[in-house]
């Protein structure tokens, strides 16, 4: 701390003033580095552990049969509060491996970058633009990372997508995380076609950015195919039996290795004296004109691997990008292909380990997993990607590349995580309640008596009740239950004592009841959670409303409950250019939510996007289709779909911009879909 620094402090503090909180660095220092990315708001990793708010996984469905020791997990939520809640599982002995070993074994994220730059996906429409830039996207990631961190496996590896405009800040991060020795390699990916810029070499690749957990790793060579003449070319020499062969270079690279003469020549060699005599008594050296030593390699020895070990550029076709022809293609922005999540995957895992994937997108990496036997868990914050991957696991073929006949997916979980479903919330078991009320309001599950009343646990010191309204149907808290909960527990319980309840179970509006010295807090379920007890303000898991905002960085923090939005539309048939076309107008759109305890509304401004199951089977909602807000009111908030697509029903999900829906089931004939016996009408309400 440098003496102009500590001057201002002492002057702040003698006026009574605040200290900023970018101070806390200087203030209370982490561990010293020999380098490390200095920038404004970066929080240490102590605090970002400590205060990341845990919240609880709420089941919505499970698809394939239980599993009996472990099911996939794909989680809608901030994967920040997700993660931590993810490492209270690893701690208790619930994120196996298949082998026993707690702990991510592979990790992969392929994150927005923050690049302020266009990418076109489908419609020509800007695929995502970050808002996000410098400092700000650093830390967003940082944080994400440090989580990541911990949940992985001793021997597990991370494997981070970055483009070329913030990777060197990451590979920073990175060191600094992870520690540079555990740098394992740097892979450029070409993720494009060559193209033409103005004034600018055209960038046509991608950063993969390795590292380990520890001094072990898992690590499996992956092999590239061969050229079509690379035998011809290079396998050019012939033993007296036969045996086609090439030479290669036995000087250790970088002129690393032992030094020492061989047969008059001295240098840095890739082997040893004794390997070296080795290969000499087996024939296997091979000398230039000039009397180097060069090794002889067989191609029988080699052919079997199907080709070259994978270098750090990978460009070869089993990893090429994703394009509109190619049978995996879902037209979802940023979607990488299954080839190169495959080699990742085989790279650094083995059959039975735990891959996670913290921004799942378009669900290659889970797809991938799926494929070659691991267990997976994918999180997002979005409802299109969730949509997406959950048709696309439920419909897998059994190849790489999304090839080959269909094969059932092995059982997964959808799960909510920070926007909760209360009516679910109500049927759950009193113990189940209690663990779940516990967990959403970041209290530590520890039962205790004060005064002879039982007390289910902690928060930030102060005791917690949860309310048992199992046993005590149409009971209510009032001032007289503080007061009598007071008479038990008195100054005993410190200055603060919460209660935990169901909104409606409270007979008093405010937030808390100060008796003598002691401030009893109304903790309400479905309610957002009250201010004075959080540093930070809690936000929403905001919804794209353009394809632009597909990959933007979403920085959630607390809980809402579901509140699903008003709905009023018009469907029919029309003739549009000589064809038949099905249509659906939006006419009223009221949207609810409750953000930070406060009731939030709002109309076609709030509206998010338009999904549809053309076909729906009355159990499962299959994606078929979507429009974002911006499609919907440049068509005057309407779209059009072929007629031919519409089957006996239709699912329409309407999103806000918070992640809640109202869900509505339409009859095919409204659309103008032809039954046995009947006929559609031209125009329905709806």
């Amino acid at each position: 701390m440098n003496d102009e620094l500590r001057h201002l402090i002492i002057e702040k503090l003698r006026r009574g003033e605040e200290l900023p909180a970018e101070w806390a660095r200087e203030l209370f220092p982490s561990e010293k580095r020999e380098y490390e990315l200095v920038y404004h708001g970066k929080e240490r990793e102590e605090d970002v552990l400590a205060e990341t708010m845990a919240i609880p996984l709420q089941p919505v469905r499970t698809f394939g049969k239980n599993g009996h020791d472990w099911q996939n997990l794909l989680i809608f939520g901030d994967n920040l509060q997700v993660m931590r809640s993810l490492l209270e599982m690893k701690k208790a002995g619930k994120l196996l491996n298949a082998d026993g070993s707690p702990g991510v074994r592979l990790v992969y994220i392929d994150p927005p970058f923050a690049t302020k730059q266009d990418f076109h996906g489908t419609s020509d429409q800007k695929a995502y633009q970050d808002k996000i830039a410098g400092a700000k996207f650093i830390e967003f990631l940082r944080k994400r990372l440090i989580l990541i961190r911990e949940l992985m496996a001793p021997n597990g590896t991370i494997c981070v997508h970055m483009d070329l405009r913030a990777v060197h800040y990451l590979k920073t991060i990175l060191d600094e995380l992870f520690g540079e020795p555990n740098f394992l390699c740097e892979i450029i990916w070409k993720s494009t076609s060559a193209h033409s810029d103005a004034k600018r070499v055209g960038a046509i690749h991608h950063t993969l950015l390795v590292y380990n957990r520890g001094p072990e790793w898992v690590w499996n060579t992956q092999y590239v195919p061969y050229a079509a003449d690379y035998k011809e070319k290079y396998y050019r020499y012939k033993d007296k039996d036969g045996r086609l062969w090439k030479s290669t270079d036995l000087t250790g690279p970088g002129g690393r290795g032992p030094i020492y003469v061989w047969k008059g020549v001295k240098r840095a060699w890739r082997v040893t004296t004794e390997n070296m005599r080795k290969y000499e008594k087996a024939g296997r050296l091979f000398y230039t004109r000039n009397g180097i030593p060069r090794l002889k390699q067989y191609w029988d020895e080699i052919e079997h691997r199907g080709g070259l070990p994978a270098q750090s550029i990978w460009d070869d076709k089993e990893v090429q990008t994703v394009v509109s022809w190619t049978d995996e293609g879902l037209g979802y922005p940023t979607q990488k292909s299954e080839g190169l999540l495959a080699r990742i995957i085989k790279q650094s895992s083995n059959s039975g380990d735990l891959v996670l994937d913290a921004f799942a997108g378009s669900g290659t990496t889970l797809a991938a997993a799926e494929k070659l036997g691991r267990r997976w868990i994918g999180i997002d914050c979005g409802k299109l990607a969730i949509y997406t991957i959950q048709k696309r696991m439920l419909n897998l073929s059994r190849d790489i590349g999304n090839k080959g006949p269909r094969r059932d997916p092995q059982p997964f979980t959808l799960h909510n995580a920070g926007l909760y479903d209360f009516s679910k919330l109500k049927e759950l078991p009193w113990e189940d309640w209690r663990f779940f009320a516990l967990k959403l309001f970041g209290c530590k599950d520890e039962p205790h008596k004060i005064g002879g009343l039982k007390l289910d646990g902690k928060l930030k010191g102060a005791s917690v009740l949860v309310f048992n309204h199992h046993e005590n149907p149409g009971k209510r808290v009032d001032e007289e239950t503080i007061q009598d909960i007071h008479s038990a527990v008195g100054k005993r319980v410190g200055t603060k004592f919460f209660i935990i309840a169901p909104r409606g179970v409270f007979d008093f509006q405010q937030d808390y009841i100060d008796l003598d010295t002691v401030r009893y807090y109304a903790l309400r379920i479905p309610y957002s959670v009250i201010h004075e007890l959080h540093q930070r303000e809690f936000a929403a898991l905001a919804q794209p409303s353009d394809e632009g905002a597909v990959n933007d960085i979403v920085d959630a923090w607390g809980f809402d409950f579901i509140q699903p939005p008003t709905v009023g539309y018009e469907v029919g048939c029309r003739r549009a250019k000589g064809e038949s076309e099905s249509f659906l107008k939006l006419k009223k759109f009221q949207s609810r939510a409750r953000l930070r305890g406060q009731e939030v509304r709002g109309g076609l401004e709030s509206f998010s996007m338009l999904m549809f199951d053309f076909d729906y089977d009355g159990n499962l909602f299959e994606l078929d289709c979507f429009y974002f807000a911006h499609q919907m009111k440049e068509s005057d908030w309407e779209c059009g779909f072929p007629l031919q697509k519409i089957g006996k029903q239709v699912m329409a999900v309407f999103i806000d911009l918070h992640g809640n829906e109202a869900r509505e089931v339409i009859p095919g004939v409204r659309f103008g879909a032809k039954l046995k016996g009947k006929k559609g009408r031209g125009k329905s309400e709806g």
